[in-house]
C-alpha cells in the first residue's frame, strides 16, 4: 500500500476513534452498565456501543475485514487487510472512572502491522503511527527514549484475564523485573505501548494479551523508533508481547 493510501486510512481510523471516544466521554456513566462479569473478566454496554460506532465508520470508508473484541472476525471484500479493533481498552478503569482507558484501532496486512490509532478520550491525547514513517500525538512527532540501562528504565506491565497467578510464575516474573528502576501497571495495554512510543516508559511486557489490545499501539511504537516482538500464546488471537525502546538489549531473562 502506498504512503498516500496509508495516510488516508490513518485519517479514517482517527475519525472512527474520535467518534467512539466522544461517545464514551459523553455517555459516562450511563454506558457503564455491566453486561457480563465472570472471574476477572468484565464486559459493559460501552464496549458494544463503541464498537457499533467504529464498525459503521470503517465499513462506510473501507473494504477491509474487521477483527474485534466483541464481534470476532467479520470478513470484508479485501481479506488481506484487516482492521483490528478494541472499542474500549481498559474497561475496568472506565467503569471506575480511572482516566486510563482508550479506543484502539489498527490496520494490519496478513498479520503484519501497518498503522494504528489510540485515543485516550479522557485526556484528548490521540496517538497515531505508520510503520516505517513515523508516530505522532496530535500533530507532534513521537520518539522513544534514549535510556539504555535497565536500572534507569521504567518497565510497564499488566495481568490480563488469563494470567497464571501461581506462586512459581509470579516468583519468576519478579526475578526478571526487579532490575528496572520502576514498575508501572496502568490497566490499559494500548496506552502502555504508546507510553513507550512517547518516551514515558522504556518497556511494556505482557503475557497472554489479546491481539485487539495491542494491534493499535504496535504501529505507533514502531513508527516512533521502538521495537515490538509478539508470539502466539495459548489461546486463539492471544500473544506474549515485548515492546521496548530498542536500546536495552534483552528485556527479560
Amino acid at each position: 500500500m502506498e504512503s498516500t493510501e496509508l495516510h488516508r486510512y490513518l485519517s479514517i481510523a482517527k475519525e472512527a476513534a474520535s467518534l467512539a471516544g466522544s461517545f464514551l466521554s459523553e455517555r459516562r456513566p450511563s454506558s457503564a452498565k455491566v453486561n457480563f462479569a465472570k472471574g476477572k473478566d468484565i464486559k459493559i454496554a460501552a464496549d458494544v456501543d463503541s464498537e457499533k460506532i467504529i464498525f459503521k465508520h470503517l465499513r462506510e470508508h473501507s473494504p477491509f475485514s474487521i477483527l474485534s473484541e466483541e464481534k470476532g472476525f467479520l470478513p470484508g471484500e479485501n481479506k488481506d487487510y484487516m482492521w483490528i479493533v478494541d472499542p474500549l481498552d481498559g474497561t475496568m478503569n472506565y467503569l471506575r472512572n480511572i482516566p486510563l482507558c482508550c479506543v484502539s484501532i489498527g490496520l494490519w496486512y496478513k498479520r503484519k502491522p501497518l498503522l494504528g490509532v489510540v485515543n485516550n478520550f479522557n485526556t484528548g491525547e490521540l496517538y497515531s503511527g505508520i510503520v516505517g514513517e513515523g508516530a505522532w500525538i496530535g500533530d507532534y512527532a513521537l520518539a522513544v527514549s534514549d535510556i539504555g540501562q535497565k536500572q534507569e528504565a521504567v518497565f510497564c506491565t499488566g495481568f490480563p484475564v488469563h494470567t497464571d497467578f501461581s506462586q512459581e510464575a509470579l516468583k519468576n516474573f519478579i526475578a526478571d523485573i526487579r532490575l528496572y528502576k520502576k514498575i508501572r501497571m496502568i490497566g490499559c495495554a494500548a496506552l502502555s505501548i504508546c507510553y513507550v512510543a512517547s518516551g514515558k516508559t522504556e518497556v511494556y511486557y505482557e503475557r497472554d494479551i489479546m491481539l485487539w489490545d495491542i494491534a493499535g499501539g504496535i504501529p505507533v511504537v514502531l513508527g516512533a523508533g521502538g521495537r515490538a516482538h509478539y508470539d502466539n500464546a495459548l489461546l486463539e488471537n492471544s500473544y506474549n508481547v515485548y515492546i521496548s525502546n530498542g536500546k536495552l538489549g534483552k528485556i527479560l531473562n
